[in-house]
């Protein structure tokens, strides 16, 4: 049965779709059978895999308001063991249509549950926001990656997020788990990035992944040719990030026999 983790966080502009497709992308290549679904009416995630979700004929929301099985929607990548579940701009009215309906937060969680087993890894990739769908999202997860960006304002918000995924823990489920915070945008040349790096350390401690996404260019290059960092450049920073984290991510479930000083794949030099 799949790990379900959403990548959440209502700030935009942290690098929250880059991770959730460039995560999912990470674990397919390494052969781990993965499910990336494209939570927010932006479709990013859905274009950024190559597919133009204008002329997408089905998405994650005829699955939830139609009741259309997923398995007829999901599509192939171009990357071997990663699949998607697109979406639509359709999705952003889903949230009205959603509001009087029963068990409304958990419409997710029922389209999940019919492929879930199907797959080692399920990536939901949420909205900028904190409205009903991520709240759907949160309650479909077993766990949430928080995407927190290396500037000024990186704390901003972090304490709304983190008193929604309580409530949710609190109310709709109580088996959802902070798989950490992930810091991204890091860009050693600048101490303010660092002090970012110190701060978020310091007050999260345990929580925060030892991996940290490096600013790059060819992760803001990839999502414009429809391409994961691994298909643009294998051997650039962002690629290798990637890669570092979903090893990071593999041996807290036990799942990879790296060895500790093999854990993490050196960076040469940035790229």
């Amino acid at each position: 049965m799949g790990q379900v983790i959403a990548i959440a966080n209502q700030k935009g502009g942290v690098g929250k779709t880059t991770t959730a497709i460039n995560l999912s992308a990470s674990l397919a290549v390494l052969e781990y059978r993965t499910l990336l679904i494209d939570a927010d009416p932006q479709a990013n995630s859905t274009s950024g895999l190559g597919y133009d979700p204008k002329i997408i004929q089905a998405s994650i929301y005829e699955c939830i308001m139609d009741d259309l099985e997923p398995g007829k929607v999901i599509m192939e990548t171009g990357t071997p063991h990663l699949f998607v579940l697109p979406a639509h701009i359709d999705l952003v009215g889903a949230e009205i249509e959603m509001i009087n309906l029963p068990n409304r937060e958990k419409m997710m969680r029922k389209v999940i549950d019919q492929v879930k087993d199907n797959y080692d890894f399920i990536i939901i990739d949420c909205s900028p926001s904190l409205g009903l769908i991520t709240v759907n999202a949160l309650t479909a997860a077993d766990s949430v990656i928080i995407p927190v960006q290396c500037e000024y304002f990186a704390l901003e918000g972090l304490g709304k997020l983190l008193n929604t995924i309580k409530i949710v823990q609190t109310r709709l489920n109580a088996d959802l788990d902070i798989e950490g915070i992930l810091l991204t945008m890091f860009d050693s040349r600048l101490r303010l990035s660092r002090q970012v790096v110190e701060e978020v350390k310091t007050h999260f401690q345990q929580m925060v992944f030892e991996t940290i996404i490096n600013r790059n260019t060819k992760l803001g290059e990839a999502p414009s040719f429809g391409e994961t960092i691994i298909m643009h450049d294998v051997n650039s920073t962002g690629a290798i990030n990637y890669l570092n984290l979903a090893r990071e991510l593999l041996q807290k479930y036990d799942l990879t026999n790296i060895n500790e000083a093999d854990k993490y794949i050196d960076i040469a030099d940035e790229n």
